[in-house]
């Protein structure tokens, strides 16, 4: 099985009608998979950004970015490493748990940073956000509970800020 190496773009663009139809129809039509999409306005109401996910060892990520950028609402695509970026997600996660079980799930939610959105009679939703991987962690630790449902959001990031340097 071939390993799956996830790639991050963030695409700022145009805040215009249509553009995210066709920056997903331009990836489709190569068959390549849209692993994650978020895409919000920036500080600027004038200018959204996309965040991408795909899969490397499917897409050939040179070859998305050139196309992309032939794209006449596209201004600007940074290329994201793990090291580089700060990337987080937001998760909702049912889980039931009877009130004796309770306790244990929500101490498993806190050590993530978690927190109660609802409570039910033998159920509980934790909302969460955080890198990715540290979510996938937690939805593993809280499968023996029984996890009902879960809603992820797409990968969102920013490049991280330059550390100072010492002379």
């Amino acid at each position: 099985m071939q390993r799956r190496r996830l790639k991050t773009l963030s695409v700022l663009v145009e805040n215009q009608p249509g553009v995210l139809a066709r920056i997903a129809g331009l990836i489709a039509r190569r068959g390549f998979n849209i692993e994650s999409l978020a895409v919000g306005p920036t500080d600027d109401p004038i200018f959204s950004r996309m965040t991408l996910v795909v899969d490397e060892s499917q897409v050939h990520v040179e070859q998305i970015v050139k196309q992309l950028y032939k794209l006449i609402n596209v201004i600007k695509i940074t290329e994201f490493e793990p090291d580089d970026s700060v990337e987080r997600e937001l998760m909702l996660v049912s889980v039931r748990a009877t009130p004796e079980k309770r306790f244990q799930v929500i101490e498993l939610a806190e050590i993530y940073g978690g927190r109660i959105a609802d409570v039910g009679a033998d159920s509980i939703c934790l909302e969460l956000s955080g890198p990715p991987g540290d979510l996938d962690d937690l939805l593993d630790l809280l499968e023996p509970h029984g996890v009902s449902e879960v809603a992820r959001t797409g990968r969102v990031a920013l490049e991280r800020a330059r550390k100072a340097t010492v002379l």
